[in-house]
């Protein structure tokens, strides 16, 4: 289940990367909250840093859009291994058949031409119906992949509408000019970093 781990956290984090560099026109107000101290120091300038990974591993909403999503895969995984297991014994089946006819007929087992000609023609028709299924089988997977696709691009509209809503109410006052993701500095200076308020806030909003 790597996998799904793995393109879990890549979604999810190219889905907030491009949120954090937020411009915010100054408007006055009273709210005061951590991040001003940026605002109050001289030698800092009124911007503020958060760190995308932090967010990832501790933002409620994030980690259970994960758990929901790879819950959704393994459930697809199960019914597509169980169809798949189901018509691979049914296709070794015709193919024991196919060679037991064959025995029979290099032996001239058949008592009649007649006889031959109709286990022939059952063979067929069922290897027929085995690439119909087979087709089937290419179908529910190519379905299953799309309905996580979709699945994906939900929880991820969720998780960008989420954060963005927060960023904006977060920075109403226009204390900050700018908010960047960590993600695309080169260098960090120390004094920036709001990621804890942050998350903070974000729990303390969806938990409610």
């Amino acid at each position: 289940m790597n996998k799904i781990s793995i393109i879990v956290e890549s979604i999810l984090a190219a889905a907030i990367v491009a949120l954090f560099i937020l411009f915010f026109t100054l408007t006055p107000g009273s709210k005061k909250t951590a991040s001003q101290d940026i605002q109050a120091s001289g030698d800092l300038l009124p911007i503020a840093i958060v760190n995308t990974d932090s967010i990832l591993l501790h933002y409620s909403l994030a980690v259970e859009a994960s758990d929901k999503l790879q819950s959704r895969y393994e459930e697809s995984m199960v019914k597509l291994d169980t169809k798949a297991k189901a018509f691979q014994s049914e296709y070794e089946s015709f193919q024991q058949d196919v060679l037991n006819f064959q025995k029979k007929l290099e032996a001239g087992a058949f008592l009649s031409r007649e006889r031959a000609e109709s286990e022939q023609s059952r063979l067929q028709k069922k290897e027929q119906q085995l690439m119909a299924k087979q087709q089937d089988l290419e179908n529910l997977r190519q379905k299953l992949s799309a309905d996580f696709m979709n699945e994906q691009a939900t929880l991820n509209q969720q998780l960008q509408d989420s954060v963005q809503q927060y960023l904006r109410e977060y920075n109403a006052d226009g204390h900050l000019h700018l908010i960047l993701n960590e993600a695309v500095l080169l260098n960090k200076v120390a004094g920036y970093d709001i990621t804890e308020e942050v998350i903070e806030g974000l729990n303390a909003r969806y938990n409610k």
